[in-house]
């Protein structure tokens, strides 16, 4: 089977740590568009989206969200599956109805999130698994019908509706972005010293565990693509 194709809509202002993050952990073929750039892929011949983390809000006024929306709004109509990470999370839940607004603190660090159900995405995490955050917006509402799929005593971390998976905690992050992301927060001096502190190689090599989220994705995306007929066309 060829390679699944996977457009990356990138929201993170040209992070060069985040492509590399994603084209590491993603094995597909993918193709990032840099969606605060106002680049949107042309067509929906895709096996399959991912959102990516970003600074921005999506309740925020940047004019390139309310295009993206539409975008992601309409690959969801054509039942494409949808994985959004942390902002993704976030856009995903606004797009299908639920509620996103800040949470007037930052949660930041390698913390403990708990699996809720039977979550496919998460296959192979133990019921209690580490994973580093960052964020300080949060999904206060879940979409009609959608299912929670993980928590903490922050936020909602992950829920599934449908073709569409999202994570509010960052799989993708090695040691390195984890150190620079915590670096350039606008926290108190002694927090990020903390934060710092927790990125310990023990920390690293456990919270690698929730990249198997991806492979999950990825197997849910071909088991999809099996049963749709060869000629079916999403352009």
């Amino acid at each position: 089977m060829d390679a699944l194709r996977v457009a990356l809509l990138n929201a993170s202002y040209n992070d060069e740590a985040t492509t590399r993050n994603f084209d590491r952990d993603v094995q597909a073929n993918l193709r990032s568009f840099a969606v605060d750039e106002g680049e949107l892929p042309d067509t929906y011949d895709y096996d399959a989206v991912i959102v990516s983390g970003s600074g921005a809000s999506v309740y925020g006024d940047e004019p390139w969200i309310p295009p993206l929306l539409e975008w992601v709004d309409e690959a969801i109509d054509r039942d494409l599956p949808v994985l959004g990470v942390c902002f993704g999370h976030q856009l995903l839940a606004h797009v299908l109805g639920g509620r996103v607004e800040p949470m007037g603190e930052y949660e930041i660090g390698y913390r403990e999130i708990e699996r809720v159900g039977d979550s496919q995405l998460l296959s192979g995490l133990p019921d209690r698994f580490l994973a580093f955050t960052t964020h300080s917006d949060e999904v206060t509402k879940l979409p009609p019908g959608a299912e929670l799929t993980a928590e903490n005593d922050y936020s909602i971390h992950g829920f599934r509706a449908g073709h569409v998976f999202g994570v509010q905690f960052h799989p993708e992050y090695d040691r390195a972005t984890a150190e620079r992301i915590t670096r350039e927060k606008d926290l108190p001096e002694e927090r990020i010293d903390t934060v710092l502190d927790g990125i310990t190689e023990e920390n690293v090599v456990t919270a690698a565990d929730a990249k198997v989220l991806f492979d999950n994705f990825l197997e849910y995306v071909e088991s999809l693509s099996a049963e749709r007929p060869t000629n079916e066309s999403r352009a």
